[in-house]
């Protein structure tokens, strides 16, 4: 490695949870590559603190040769930090093949590629593996079916790679936010449906809910430093993490204790998916 300093690489570090956590240990010391599509469209001192490069995960070619060229540089990876995502809206109904694949190809494919392309280095060496899922990992949410089902995915992708790395010196771990403040919203891509779709009403009180669940979120700095926590950790990782609000972490806990009706009822109602056709409020 580097002058003995420890080499980082977290995907999607152009804005939001991606760049926090890439300056934020950067900050304390490692040497930090970070990944965008495009990172010429990065906002200016997005990446003033490490290194910014190209990379587009939904592409074999192109992770290879990100990762390589971060290998002849640092001569290894201690921590990756899988943070690359992103996310449509819409009902199960109306959405496009094409909109659903992409949503795979990104947050579950593209997760599995750089993944793929460090575990030879790390098997040797060792290394720590953070895997940024959510809590729509754990629990469907109306209208973000494809979201949920891309992190679902990452679950069971984790969960089982822990288990084929025991005799490795390799650590696996997923991370499961609940809602936090990030370009995230604005970025999320809706499905334009009209008013006279018989989704548009409970998709449109839906979507305000999460929109601003969103914007009244936590500040991405709780994940950066739970990131830094685990990468300084001595014991084994856990399977899993929660980080966000409370009572959003609690949802999650209800979830194991409440009847399955139950528990889902209780979503459509904070989600306002229940209500008959109306005025949106």
């Amino acid at each position: 490695m580097a002058e003995g300093k420890k080499v980082v690489l977290v995907t999607g570090a152009s804005s939001g949870i991606g760049n926090s956590c890439a300056t934020y240990l950067a900050k304390r010391g490692c040497i930090v590559y970070g990944t965008s599509r495009n990172p010429e469209q990065a906002k200016k001192k997005a990446d003033e603190f490490f290194q910014l490069l190209q990379m587009d995960i939904s592409n074999d070619t192109s992770v290879k040769t990100l990762l390589d060229a971060v290998y002849a540089q640092s001569g290894g990876i201690d921590l990756l930090v899988c943070n690359a995502g992103m996310g449509i809206a819409g009902p199960v109904e109306f959405t496009s093949t094409a909109s659903a694949e992409l949503q795979m190809q990104t947050n579950f494919l593209g997760t599995f590629r750089v993944i793929r392309g460090v575990l030879p280095g790390m098997r040797v060496h060792g290394g720590k593996i953070i895997v940024m899922s959510s809590m729509a990992g754990l629990t469907g949410i109306p209208f973000q079916a494809f979201y949920s089902a891309s992190k679902f995915a990452l679950e069971g992708l984790v969960e089982s790679l822990r288990m084929e790395l025991k005799p490795y010196p390799v650590q696996v771990c997923l991370l499961e936010p609940g809602d936090f403040r990030t370009g995230f919203t604005a970025a999320r891509q809706r499905s334009q449906i009209n008013q006279d779709n018989p989704y548009y009403q409970a998709y449109m009180r839906s979507v305000k809910v999460m929109e601003m669940d969103e914007q009244n979120g936590a500040e991405p700095i709780l994940i950066s430093r739970l990131v830094y926590k685990l990468f300084l950790k001595k014991s084994k990782f856990r399977i899993r993490y929660s980080v966000g609000m409370a009572f959003q972490r609690i949802a999650m806990a209800l979830k194991k204790l409440l009847p399955a009706r139950l528990f889902e009822a209780f979503f459509c109602k904070y989600y306002k998916v229940d209500e008959k056709q109306g005025n949106i409020t």
